[in-house]
């Protein structure tokens, strides 16, 4: 079978919340999503840059509920792809003022990523990637991604 356009993107995410409320202190507050649409206590749809939505939050099915036992299947996490590295420094700064812990950072040679997780214990990735020609391979010329810990410091000096 032929393989999918290469133009294909994942277009949004939708999660389900147990408090909508305390979602969008986290993905706006903190993150700074702006909120594009609102269904009253059930829902909203929140974005960067004016695109209708990159994440959809829904108390349907949650409301008050709990996060997945480990051990079943469901998300792993969500990850947020940001413009350059200046960015992802942005981001980190923002996490430490809202004391949102992280539970790793790390450098995968294509990309540098912070793993955390949302008011509703659901993962999150917060990453930028590498130009393409800076990306590590193998000697056969195959991609040679790796797992690094990231140097927190470093990206926080980073610069806008």
């Amino acid at each position: 079978m032929p393989t999918i356009d290469p133009k294909v993107c994942i277009g949004h995410v939708h999660l389900k919340v147990a408090d909508l409320e305390r979602a969008l202190a986290f993905y706006c507050g903190v993150l700074g999503f702006a909120l594009t649409q609102r269904y009253g206590s059930e829902a909203a749809f929140i974005s960067a840059g004016g695109y209708h939505h990159h994440i959809g939050l829904n108390t349907w099915e949650s409301r008050g509920g709990s996060a997945p036992p480990p051990g079943t299947t469901g998300l792993y996490h969500l990850a947020i792809l940001y413009p350059k590295r200046a960015a992802l420094a942005d981001a980190l700064r923002r996490l430490q003022q809202a004391g949102v812990p992280l539970e790793g950072a790390s450098d995968h040679g294509v990309s540098e990523a912070l793993y955390l997780r949302d008011p509703d214990n659901n993962g999150v990735e917060l990453y930028w990637d590498r130009p393409i020609e800076k990306w590590p391979h193998g000697p056969d010329g195959t991609l040679a991604m790796f797992t690094h810990p990231l140097d927190l410091d470093a990206l926080l000096n980073e610069s806008h």
